[in-house]
């Protein structure tokens, strides 16, 4: 049987592959505008796209309800959904590259980069926490270059809670205007 606008959704209904090649070739390039809006970042990632939202338009044919609206908006939400996944998909895998993994491709010339510009901002958090005493500079260390929650780092140097806080404060102050007056020292 030949799909046409009258039989198709039967036609979906019922496992049929015309009914799907005709919404490829009926509502293909309306669904791919709409997956090439949300992924135009990333055009390598519209055919991966098409298929899913092909593949749950022919798995959930079944939630389609001809009262509730036309075919055409819940293929069109199918794509919308499907686009958002795929960016989502994208992220995760953009955050979940291991930071070994990336320094194992780097060349020789970029590890050394890197090792300068490291070393180099080493060098430029010392100069910033030299205003600091001792337990001061210690205390900012744990809490913003090793990232411990203020409370634990306290905890691990013996300070209370309150006083981890103030001292943060007051270091902050300290530092931004060692900061003010090195600007002014340097125009």
């Amino acid at each position: 049987m030949k799909a046409n606008e009258n039989n198709f959704l039967t036609l979906l209904k019922e496992r049929r592959e015309e009914g799907i090649l005709y919404v490829i070739d009926a509502y293909g390039g309306l669904l791919q505008s709409i997956v090439r809006k949300r992924l135009y970042a990333f055009p390598d990632r519209v055919d991966e796209c098409m298929n899913d939202i092909f593949l749950g338009i022919w798995q959930n044919i079944g939630s389609f309800d001809e009262s509730k609206g036309s075919f055409v908006n819940w293929a069109a939400g199918v794509a919308r959904l499907e686009a958002i996944d795929m960016l989502r998909k994208v992220k995760r895998q953009w955050h979940t590259v291991p930071l070994d993994e990336m320094e194992s491709e780097l060349s020789w010339e970029d590890k050394e980069l890197l090792k300068l510009t490291e070393q180099e901002l080493s060098k430029e958090v010392d100069e910033i926490l030299n205003c600091l005493s001792l337990k001061d500079r210690e205390l900012f260390r744990r809490i913003f270059l090793n990232q411990e929650a203020p409370e634990e780092a306290g905890r691990a140097m013996g300070i209370s809670r309150d006083n981890v806080y103030v001292r943060m404060f007051r270091g902050k102050k300290k530092i931004r205007n060692r900061i003010k007056e090195k600007k002014e020292a340097d125009t």
